[in-house]
This record gives structure tokens, sequence and C-alpha cells, in this order.
């Protein structure tokens, strides 16, 4: 709009100075022109007065004579009252104008008595009416005392001001020609002016509106004066502007590269607890936190309230707050610490959650080895402190006593050296500091020969034990000896959880796309199916009420799983209760090459 532009404003700016010096000038002039005529007229008639007094005197003529020496001095536009007393000597010689003038008129005139009273010359601007009554008609008066033929007179001139009004007004129309002339001339030349001053700007303006924030577009120089140094300015701007945008832009991705990569989750709110920044752990956080809760992620619910008292704290101690939750079985640590402004006034927090359930896990796994080791342990020590206290007490009647109590301290030394050695392997296992020696196996007499080491403890048992090979000729590269010990735990665990009567089997089989299978399965009486996913966790025992003195040491699934990742394989188990278990183990192909 043009009241809105540079053009608008000036414009009105300048036709309104123009506007209030010409009404200042206007007012002014009419009043100069006002108090100048009528100071003219006033010592025009002044003048006339005095020289028809002058005249009177020098010829003392009759009244005749002064009348006409009386007309021929006033003017057209004035009229004269001669008065002696309260009697009108002349009454209005000369003159066109039709206003009537009496003695009463002017008897009641403080000023004018003065002429009488006092003999002293008045003049005064006064009202007048005309022969129909209308008022308003504005006069010039000049009284002086006369002496007419040995009397005291006075005259009396009046003149009306219309012709002075008619000049007043034909200056003020003058005036308000000029004015609108000027104001015409104004208005084009501030348009004018304005154009040379907004076009440049117009100019400027383009790049930066046609391409909103791209910094490459430069602003036109197109004049040498305050407007081409603005140009100038808003160029250097421009590039110091960019410079600025490219590093915060560098900054932003650098700061968001290192959040999306943390591997803990960071959270930044404000003081009424609205989420601003977050990284994709800190996400899966409050997917958890808004699942368990009941909330959805897209209704925009403000930061947890754990995290929201952590920052409360905080904000009162001013410090970091530390606490932790729990949440979809999972353990969250939490860090809040707040966020300063320039001052020392808190503007938010950020919060550092970290998911601490492994560590969880593994304190509770050293926790839990140090018991089922000294549980373990107690057992074998507390018999072998029994039964040498009674051979050293000779509590034993008979020879053979003795030495079955000699037997079972061997037994329980035995069953401990088993544990150390067991615990020793599965630590060098977790380790990697285990070497493997990898030969190349023919399986079918391989797997015979340990099938066959357990066929006389399963006839003992009445249990069947065979071996079912898919390919008589396969070899495959592997370590013999820890396969072994991977196929004696298994048919051994086999052996004593299956009944009289029952079977265990031995399947070779290869993929092409998986490598060697090898499954162990048993008509057994199962594995409950709330145990199958700790089958291979140190100590952990699926038969709860068995004793321990035969039962192992609850370390050996675990060895067996160590072993077979060793050799970058796999190994799974399914099971029904009281329909049998099958242990698949699968060793890739690539090991074939191994050497």
């Amino acid at each position: 709009m043009l009241w809105g532009s540079v053009v608008g404003k000036l414009w009105a700016t300048i036709l309104l100075l123009v506007s209030f010096v010409l009404i200042v000038l206007t007012v002014l002039l009419v009043e100069f022109f006002e108090n100048f005529q009528i100071e003219n007229i006033e010592n025009d008639l002044t003048k006339t007065a005095e020289q028809i007094i002058k005249v009177t005197n020098e010829h003392q003529g009759s009244s005749n004579e002064v009348l006409q020496i009386a007309s021929e001095l006033i003017g057209n536009e004035t009229k004269m009252v001669i008065l002696n007393d309260d009697k009108m000597v002349f009454s209005s010689i000369g003159g066109d104008n039709e206003y009537e003038i009496t003695p009463e008129l002017i008897k009641n005139d403080s000023d004018l008595l003065k002429v009488f009273t006092e003999r002293k010359t008045v003049k005064k601007e006064m009202a007048l009416s005309d022969d129909a009554g209308n008022e308003g008609l504005s006069a010039i008066v000049v009284g002086i005392p006369l002496e007419l033929n040995g009397e005291q007179d006075e005259v009396f001139l009046f003149q009306s001001l219309e012709s002075m009004e008619e000049t007043t007004k034909s200056t003020t129309q003058f005036i308000l020609l000029a004015a609108g002339i000027a104001i015409i001339l104004t208005t084009i030349f501030a348009f004018f002016l304005s154009t040379r001053i907004n076009a440049p700007l117009v100019k400027m303006r383009k790049p930066p509106s046609d391409c909103p924030g791209k910094f490459d577009t430069k602003v036109p120089i197109l004049t040498q004066d305050e407007i081409g140094e603005l140009a100038i300015a808003f160029n250097q701007m421009r590039k110091q502007l960019k410079f600025n945008m490219n590093a915060l832009s560098q900054e932003k991705e650098h700061l968001s590269s290192i959040l999306s990569s943390m591997a803990d989750g960071v959270i930044t709110f404000n003081k009424d607890g609205t989420i601003l920044e977050t990284n994709p752990p800190a996400e899966r956080f409050l997917q958890s936190w808004y699942f368990e809760k009941g909330y959805n992620r897209e209704d925009n619910v403000n930061v947890p309230l754990v995290l929201m008292n952590l920052f409360d704290e905080s904000e009162s101690f001013d410090k970091e707050q530390v606490g932790e939750i729990t949440l979809q079985g999972r353990n969250w640590g939490l860090i809040v610490s707040p966020l300063y402004t320039n001052g020392d006034n808190i503007r938010g927090a950020v919060a550092i959650i970290r998911d601490m359930s492994d560590e969880r896990r593994m304190d509770k796994l050293r926790t839990d080895f140090i018991a089922n080791v000294s549980h373990e342990l107690r057992t074998p020590i507390s018999m072998l402190q029994g039964y040498s206290e009674a051979i050293v007490d000779d509590i034993a009647s008979s020879e053979e006593e003795k030495v079955e109590m000699a037997r079972i301290i061997y037994d329980e030394s035995l069953r401990m050296g088993r544990l150390v050695n067991d615990l020793l392997d599965l630590a060098k296992l977790e380790s990697g500091k285990m070497n493997l020696s990898y030969e190349c196996v023919p399986i079918s007499p391989y797997l015979k020969r340990i099938t066959s080491k357990f066929s006389g403890l399963a006839k003992e048992k009445g249990i069947t034990i065979s071996a079912n090979l898919q390919d008589d000729q396969i070899q495959w590269h592997f370590d013999p000896d820890r396969i072994e010990q991977v196929l004696t735990n298994l048919i051994d665990n086999a052996i004593r959880h299956t009944p009289p009567g029952g079977n265990i089997d031995v399947i070779q089989r290869t993929s092409d796309r998986r490598g060697l299978i090898i499954d162990v399965r048993d008509s057994g009486s199962g594995i409950p199916e709330e145990d199958l996913p700790f089958v291979f966790e140190r100590f952990y025992k699926a038969d709860k009420a068995r004793t321990r003195g035969r039962s192992g040491t609850g370390l050996g699934l675990a060895i067996v799983k160590n072993i077979i990742n060793a050799h970058d394989g796999y190994i799974s188990v399914n099971s029904l209760p009281n329909k049998g278990t099958t242990f698949s183990i699968i060793l890739p192909r690539i090991m074939e090459n191994a050497e």
C-alpha cells in the first residue's frame, strides 16, 4: 500500500510540512494585510479630517461652502458627519455606502464621546447597520474636534471595511491557489525524490524475497551514496551470515551425529517438561515408558515423571541427580543435569539414560557364580572333612569300613577336580584363550567310536544307543577332542534322563546351506518349557530335586555351548515333557578348509 511504503511516508511528510507552512503563512499575511490596511485607512481619514478642519478654519464660509469643500476632500468610500452638541449639522456627506449614521450612534459610544468631553481625536473600528437593519458591517471611525462659525463642533469620518475584506479575501484566494500549486509541485517532487530513493531499495529487496533462506544472491549496488553503502553492508552481512549459518549447520550435524551414535540415551527438556531433543536409545526408553503407562508416542506427552522428579531435585540442590527405573524387565540408569541460560537461571535439563540390564545381569551372574561354586564345593568338602575325621579318630571298626571311607574321600576329590577343571575350561573358552586343534576327521568312525563308548553303560540301564549316519564317507574339519567332549556331555545327560526301555540316537546329516548337523536325540523325560531358555547357563539344573552327587556340576552345557561357539557353530535344543529331548549341533562348512 502507498501509506506503508517509503514513497507514501515521504510524500505525506513533505505534504504536511508544506501545508503547515502555508497555513501559518496565510494567517500571518492576512493579519498583516488587515492591520496594514486599517492603519492606512485611519491615517487617510485623519489627514482628510485635518484638511477639512484646516480649510474650514481658513475660509470661515457658509455651511454650503463647508459642505462643498468637504465633498471634494472625502472619497467615495467615506462618509462625514458634523455634530454641534446633540444636533447634526451635516450628515452623510459623500460615500456610496448604505449604512445609517445617527447622533445616537455616536453619543452611545464611550470612545467617541471623548471628542465632545475631552476634545480629543479618536480612532476606532466599530460595527454599523445598513438601511435594511442588517448588522455586522465593519467601519473605521475618526472623530476630531472642529470650530465652525465660532462654535465648537465635531467632525466624524466613516469608511467601510468592505474593500479591505474584499482585498483580504482576494489575498487569501491567491495564497490558497499558490498553496494548491505548491502542493502539486511538492507531490511531484516528493514522488520523484522518493522514486530515486525507493527504486534502489526495491531492487535490493528483490533478491532476498525471491530466494528466502538463500545467501548466495548478491544485492545490486546501484548508487554510490548511502543506499550504495547500505547495499555493500548487506552483501558483507550476507557473507558473514552465510558463514555463520554453515558453521551452525555443521555444528548441528556434528552434534546430531554424536547423539545418534551414542550408546546412551539423551533427552533434553524444558522446565515445563516439554521434550526438545532425543536420540535413538532415548526413544527406545520413551517407547517402553509410554507402553507401560498406556500412552501413545504421538500424543506429545511430556517427559516421564521420574525424570521431572530428578530435575526438581537437581534444581533444588543445583547439581546433577542419579536415579534408576525398571521398565519392561530392563533396568535403566538415569542422570539428570540442569541446563542454564546466560545467567544463573535454569531453563531445563539434560537426561542421560543408560541401559543397565546387562550390567545388572552380569552382577547377578557373578553373585550366582560365587554362590553356586560355594554350594558345589560345600558338599564334597563336608564329606572329605567328615570321613577324614572318622579315619583319624579311628571310628571305623574294620578294615573294609576304612577302605570304603577312603573310596568316598577319593570320589569326592575326583568330583572337586572335575569341578575345578570345568571352571578352568569354561574360563578359557569365555576369554578366548583356548586354542583349537583342527583336523580332518572322518565322521562315520568318529561317531561310532563315541557311541560305542557308552554302549556298556546304556546296556546296564536297559537303553538302546545307536548312530545313524547319512554319509559314511564324509570328512569334516574341527577339533576332535573338543567335539568329543561336547558329544560325551550330551550323551551322558541323555542316558541319565532316559528311563529303561528308552533309546538314544546320534544322527549325522549335512546341509549345503548350513553345514554338518549332528543331533543327539533321546526318549527321556524332557525339559520343562520354562527351563529351556536357561539350560546353557552355568550351574543351571532343570531337575531341582536331583541330588548333586552323580548329576554333575551344572557346567557341562555351558562348556558345550562355548566349544560350539569357538567353532563358529550353533547349538539348539528342542524338548517336549515325557517325549524326549533333541540337541542339534551345527558346524559350518567353512570349517572344512580350516587348518
